[in-house]
């Protein structure tokens, strides 16, 4: 049986709430590549970055980061949400660039506040600014994966339909990056998922392609697509 997943608009935002054994997880997403994850009184922030808007928004215990590209990794916004108490977590070229946090290389894990938190390869094989060169090298950013009571969520940040990918297991929730120019085009996002069959899947940091091909390439896998507005401002 489908997890029923209640939805509705908090905050002037749209709220996705996923059952757990423990405490429901609310996740928000902010803007392209920027999502929210709450679970009790704790607040994950992925890719924090401008134009998303954080007033009236907890302030970050944990800041995940998967890249050093400015869709990604915004200073200004991380400074926002940061307190001192805040776990900052990236790869060790974001580590090194923001000079502060907790360097998590791929294949590497961590544990916080009861989730445990994987780092996944995310890279391109052929997408780049010109010939022979890649937009994100392999081992530079990461994906993650975050496993809380009964549901894991992956975050795919912007990663072509790389091997690690398809060999993914066991995902509750997926984010998918669907954007032609930098990750993979609708379609091959799609056939990517269905290799590995994430019982709910949520196109993401999409910029101007369209989710509605990617949702329709899933009609009838028995996958659960769930489109949300990532640009409200924009669209």
């Amino acid at each position: 049986m489908r997890e029923a997943v209640a939805v509705r608009t908090s905050r002037s935002r749209t709220e996705l709430t996923f059952q757990t054994f423990h405490n429901p997880v609310r996740v928000t997403p902010l803007y392209h590549a920027s999502l929210l994850i709450e679970e009790g009184n704790k607040a994950f922030y992925i890719d924090p970055a401008t134009p998303a808007s954080f007033a009236g928004l907890p302030p970050a215990d944990v800041i995940l980061i998967t890249d050093t590209s400015s869709g990604h990794l915004d200073r200004q916004a991380i400074s926002a949400i940061t307190t001192p108490g805040t776990e900052i977590i990236g790869p060790i070229a974001v580590v090194e660039a923001i000079g502060k946090g907790h360097a998590l290389a791929n294949g590497e894990t961590t544990n916080l506040f009861g989730w445990f938190i994987s780092a996944v390869p995310m890279y391109n094989m052929r997408r780049g600014p010109s010939p022979g060169q890649v937009y994100h090298q392999k081992g530079r950013g990461n994906g993650y994966v975050l496993t809380y009571g009964s549901k894991s969520f992956y975050i795919s940040g912007e990663t072509e339909a790389i091997p690690e990918m398809l060999a993914l297991k066991g995902i509750d929730i997926a984010f998918v990056c669907t954007d032609s120019r930098y990750a993979m085009s609708p379609e091959e996002a799609a056939k990517t998922v269905k290799a590995f069959r994430p019982e709910i899947v949520i196109p993401y940091a999409y910029g101007d392609s369209d989710p509605r091909v990617f949702a329709r390439d899933l009609n009838g896998t028995g996958i659960d697509v769930r489109l949300v507005e990532w640009y409200p401002t924009a669209r």
